[in-house]
């Protein structure tokens, strides 16, 4: 079978998968709500389908892959609702499916390490919603599943660059508080690796070596920059939407040994300190 990847949602992350797969020669089709990046689609060899308007156009029989990165709502998971039974019926011809769920899953463990085989107990609606969706896509028979739980994803044109040069960066304390983060390029390299190595049932955290603070991240962006570090702000009196406070409500390091000992995987960036210095090297 030819190798078709279907990428619904085909956002950040299954952007650098397509950089990796497009080169060997692979077919991708990612779905998208807008036509202003279909279009950037197209030039970057993606064929785009217009969701929902387009599904009918999109060749699921064909795919040997799919990418799932389309976030759930509390309505639950907007592919399964629309494509859940015409994926049922495939899931015997399909080699790898992967799914993008994030380390939310987990909850608030106050700093201690979580793997993935920590009871999933999320603390926010979001956590709540991608654990049900892990499990709606688990229920489908014989479906050659793969789950990738993702920490904060950062990478080029994602950084905290620009905010410290706008001077709009903050670097807010809670005490404890410490976030694993990923870089996209060891997102693709993980889902790559698992799509060479395909095994059926497993969940992966994807992150790198070194949790961390977020005010140590936002001072060393300052410092790579030659700017001055953002004062300090306490949790409790700083400014915040009620979505960046949620972030604020789990605190865990996450372990990523699995994506090293069953895909062999060795991070591109291993911590914020070479992501970020390699970030600015990039600009």
């Amino acid at each position: 079978m030819d190798k078709v990847l279907i990428s619904f949602g085909h956002g950040y992350s299954a952007q650098a998968l397509a950089k990796r797969l497009l080169p060997r020669g692979w077919r991708i089709i990612g779905t998208t709500r807008s036509a202003d990046k279909a279009d950037a689609m197209r030039m970057a060899g993606v064929e785009p389908v217009l969701w929902p308007d387009a599904l009918g156009d999109l060749p699921l029989d064909q795919a040997s892959h799919l990418l799932v990165s389309a976030g759930p709502t509390a309505d639950g998971d907007p592919v399964l609702a629309i494509l859940g039974d015409r994926i049922a019926a495939n899931a015997d011809r399909l080699d790898w499916v992967g799914y993008l769920s994030t380390t939310a899953v987990y909850g608030d463990h106050q700093g201690s390490w979580v793997d993935e085989t920590t009871p999933l107990t999320p603390a926010s609606r979001r956590g709540e919603w991608r654990v049900a969706a892990e499990q709606a896509w688990g229920a489908i028979p014989n479906l050659p599943l793969h789950v990738f739980r993702l920490a904060g994803i950062y990478g080029p044109g994602r950084g905290p660059f620009a905010k410290v040069r706008a001077g709009t960066a903050r670097r807010i304390i809670k005490p404890g508080q410490v976030f694993s983060r990923t870089h996209v390029e060891d997102i693709a390299q993980v889902l790559d690796a698992s799509m060479l190595h395909p095994e059926p049932g497993a969940a992966y955290n994807v992150c790198d070596d070194l949790p961390a603070p977020p005010q140590d991240v936002i001072a060393l962006a300052a410092e790579l920059l030659g700017l001055p570090v953002p004062p300090e702000i306490p949790f409790e009196t700083a400014e915040m939407t009620p979505m960046a406070r949620s972030f604020y409500g789990e605190s865990k390091r996450v372990w990523n040994d699995r994506i090293k000992s069953d895909l062999g995987v060795r991070l591109l960036y291993p911590d914020y300190r070479t992501g970020l210095a390699a970030l600015l090297e990039q600009e």
